[in-house]
């Protein structure tokens, strides 16, 4: 069945008006009969709840933590792009739209993709009507930084909390329809299946995660808010509860999986450390904005970095992308300081590391500071200090957590960094309206295979997940939901609820029943390595092939030997944690599969074959300008829809950053 994207016709610019003017609309009477289920309450679910408790809608949330205000929405940090142009900049939303496009390396929705910039004005004034504390200028304006693969200063923050803070925002929606009793609020509860009746989604099992009972719920519709699965590598910098299973068990039941392969390595983290470690730390990539990469010119060479002298240093992101600089996007970034590792440059104790220095902002900022309080031919130690006082205020949490987990000032000595595993911009496939190809199922954010295309410009994941619930979905969903008025709340006792409920017990019992010798986290750990190893920032045909095969002897093994502890009708993280690895372990197959398939690199997924002789990516556009959307058939059994990428507007051009 060929995909129907459900593209509105007409002008680009003009599409989601025209949408907007013609699709259909629920009154507000019918609204309240409408019940609608949300799954995962971080940007996207808790804009999408409020927003349609709000619009008079039955709402049901849930989040497997303990608060919707724990949803890892919380841990961005950078800043959330918006073409309002205040810089003056030459700033527009087709330029916003242009550098999406260009930036993910032209495997995206051009009609989504354009819709993202169209709204995403909108959401930095829903956010200001919130009392979402953005920074401001002198003259109260509100603030704009850099980030990487643009030459414009669009990105909105709130120092390095911006994700934070517009979670706390979107919560406090939230929570005021939960307090008028237009959403009903179910945390510590994971859904574990969807239920479908007559070819559409009308409801899901939920294990309370503190009794370990099995719930049924009904909702005329389904949405997938439940964020992205870079925890299938097992180190990222995703929070530890971050998984897959909500978007994997309705691939399951037949929603098609896209672009499993395109993984984000954020360039800035803080380097791995050791064995011990069960996650990675971010350092904001706003930190590129002021701060310069650098690593010595001599190879293996141990001094320290004040002892490097400025002529012996290799800036090489600004040699090899002039017009860029440290600003080049994500991935080519982390594919730099991956070659200059490789080659012998990396620095600290592992050599698996570069350095990001900020001596230079320092100074200039010092010396902008000296001049603005009047004080002339000040010494360098007053200007040090001056400039270090407005980095503090730009960035100082993040030089907080950075000294925290390294034991290093960052004023005084550069941060070590290295790139990590972040964003998926893979997801489960979904049209114009954000419905995947289950009626009634949605997906939204990180959750669906988004306008991002093979890589994700910094700032824009806050972005699509406000975008998603905010702007879009309240319109697409009364679409669905204008047809499904006179359907009645179906009773959860239902045959398909029973069976639902069945499938996932069984699959509980089956879990506890093992009874094997290796715990859950030594199997996470070992598919972390293989991911990491040959499905991570560079792959080839050779390594994906053994990955495939590792993994399916992982997956025998993990289901003939993993032990998992305590009961089921209890309070029990790792009977929950071995339901999530179960799906890691499998969706890491499909992961290779798709990267095996893709004969070409394109932003985050780049196949060793095909690369320039500047080591750039080749994308293949005659063979491979399509979304490549999985259908589950069985174990280890896939079959590939194709949904070709047309462009109407920006042609698709080798990406230069020089």
């Amino acid at each position: 069945m060929p995909l129907d994207s459900k593209i509105p016709a007409g002008e680009l610019a003009q599409k989601w008006t025209n949408y907007k003017s013609t699709c259909k609309l629920v009154n507000p009477a019918n609204k309240r009969k409408l019940e609608v289920i949300v799954i995962g309450t971080g940007l996207a679910g808790a804009s999408a709840a409020a927003s349609l408790g709000e619009m008079g809608y039955k709402v049901k949330a849930f989040c497997f933590q303990d608060s919707p205000r724990r949803a890892h929405s919380i841990a961005a940090q950078g800043g959330i792009n918006a073409a309002k142009n205040y810089q003056n900049d030459g700033d527009s939303t087709y330029r916003l739209f242009y550098d999406t496009i260009k930036g993910g390396d032209y495997r995206s929705r051009e009609a989504n993709t354009y819709r993202l910039a169209e709204v995403s004005a909108n959401i930095i004034d829903q956010c200001v009507a919130q009392g979402v504390p953005f920074a401001r200028e002198y003259g109260g304006l509100l603030s704009n930084r850099s980030f990487g693969g643009v030459q414009v200063q669009r990105t909105f923050y709130a120092a390095g909390q911006t994700g934070q803070q517009l979670l706390i925002g979107a919560y406090q929606a939230l929570e005021r329809q939960v307090a008028l009793g237009n959403v009903t609020m179910y945390s510590r509860h994971e859904m574990l299946e969807i239920v479908k009746i007559e070819g559409k989604a009308r409801g899901i099992i939920a294990r309370n995660l503190v009794t370990g009972e099995l719930e049924r719920h009904f909702g005329h519709a389904v949405l997938l808010c439940s964020g992205g699965y870079g925890n299938v590598f097992y180190l990222s910098t995703n929070a530890m509860g971050s998984n897959v299973t909500a978007a994997w068990k309705a691939t399951k039941l037949g929603a098609y999986f896209a672009n499993p392969c395109y993984t984000q390595i954020h360039p800035t983290c803080i380097p791995v450390s050791g064995d011990h470690q069960s996650k990675l730390t971010l350092m904001s990539e706003s930190l590129r904005n002021d701060g310069r990469i650098w690593v010595p010119k001599k190879q293996g060479d141990s001094r320290k970095a004040r002892e490097i002298p400025e002529e012996e240093r290799d800036y090489y992101l600004e040699r090899r992308y002039p017009a860029f600089g440290n600003l080049v996007p994500r991935d080519v970034a982390s594919r730099a300081a991956k070659e200059r590792c490789d080659a012998g440059h990396g620095v600290g104790t592992s050599k698996q590391a570069v350095f990001l220095d900020f001596e230079d902002a320092i100074m200039r900022y010092g010396r902008t500071e000296a001049n603005k309080q009047g004080i002339h031919n000040a010494d360098k130690a007053t200007i040090y200090a001056l400039g270090k006082d407005v980095v503090a205020e730009k960035y100082g949490n993040l030089f907080e957590m950075y000294e925290k987990i390294t034991g290093e000032n960052p004023y005084e000595v550069p941060m070590r960094i290295y790139p990590a595993v972040h964003y998926t911009m893979g997801g489960l496939w979904v049209d114009y309206e954000l419905q995947t190809n289950i009626p009634g199922l949605y997906s939204l954010g990180e959750a669906n295979f988004s306008d991002h295309g093979a890589n994700r410009l910094g700032a824009s994941a806050l972005m699509q997940g406000l975008a998603d619930g905010y702007f879009v979905i309240p319109y697409t969903i009364g679409n669905y939901l204008a047809n499904e008025i006179n359907v009645k709340p179906i009773s959860t006792d239902h045959q398909a609820f029973q069976a639902a409920e069945d499938i996932v017990a069984t699959r509980i019992n089956k879990l506890m029943n093992i009874k094997g010798t290796e715990s859950v986290e030594s199997f996470h750990k070992r598919l972390g390595k293989i991911m990491w190893e040959k499905c991570g920032m560079a792959r080839n045909a050779k390594g994906l092939t053994e990955a495939i095969e590792e993994i399916k002897a992982l997956r025998k093994e993990f289901w003939s030997n993993v032990r998992v502890p305590g009961e089921i009708l209890e309070f029990n993280p790792e009977l929950d944690k071995a339901g999530r690895v179960a799906d890691f372990l499998e969706l890491g197959e499909l992961m290779c599969m798709d990267a095996l398939n893709r004969n070409e690199s394109c932003g985050g997924h780049f196949r060793e074959e095909y690369q320039t002789n500047e080591g750039e990516a080749m994308r293949q556009d005659e063979g491979y300008s399509y979304v490549a959307a999985w259908e589950y058939k069985g174990e280890s059994q896939y079959e590939l829809h194709k949904e070709p990428l047309d462009f109407e507007v920006v042609h698709p051009t080798q990406r230069s950053y020089k």
